[in-house]
């Protein structure tokens, strides 16, 4: 897993509450077997039409937001099945912060266990950066090590909290199989122990 200390990226701004897993990743393409190429299908039905083609109008699809590695939307972001594929397809996409004022438990804790970072602020100011990312380019930089998002234009900083043991794990690249493979010799010792 890749370690964030801190990341600097364009906003997009997606202004929808309670998105499902299935809005994010359509169920059609979950077929699948690895984690990758999941991108392409990322908001599918949102970003195409019944035959294919780019809805100009959707935000994702605008020139603008291209470079784009830093989602911001609205509550209960995530909700509906327990699919990783979700957290997979945006990562695949490019974008590595998700910001909402909340997440739905299951989406919120696949998402760190895969590498991407949801931070939860409050409502009024996700309302405030939606608005400045629609009327022009928002650039933020999140510093996990001081729990700290910056406006780069206007350098207005606030601070966020986040599970401790959550942090540590995207600070230092930790998945779950990175932190079993810490204490190997444990292990070994203890399997020794027992044969």
């Amino acid at each position: 897993m890749e370690a964030i200390k801190n990341h600097t990226g364009q906003v997009v701004p997606l202004n929808m509450s309670n998105i499902d897993t299935d809005q994010i990743i359509p169920k059609q393409f979950l077929k699948r077997i690895e984690r990758t190429g999941f991108g392409q299908f990322l908001f599918y039905n949102w970003r195409f039409d019944e035959n294919g083609k780019q809805r100009p109008d959707f935000n994702l699809n605008k020139p603008k937001y291209k470079d784009a590695s830093i989602l911001i939307t609205q509550e209960n972001f995530g909700s509906g099945s327990s699919r990783e594929h979700a957290p997979w397809s945006l990562l695949d996409y490019g974008f590595k912060i998700i910001i909402a004022p909340s997440f739905a438990d299951i989406f919120y804790n696949n998402s760190f266990k895969n590498g991407l970072v949801p931070i939860e602020i409050e409502k009024n100011l996700v309302n405030d950066w939606l608005k400045e990312a629609e009327e022009g380019i928002l650039t933020l930089t999140v510093d996990l090590e001081k729990k700290t998002i910056q406006d780069e234009d206007t350098g207005f900083e606030i601070n966020f909290e986040m599970p401790e043991y959550r942090r540590q794990n995207i600070i230092n690249g930790w998945d779950e199989i990175a932190l079993t493979l810490k204490v190997e010799d444990k292990i070994s010792k203890y399997e020794n122990s027992i044969s």
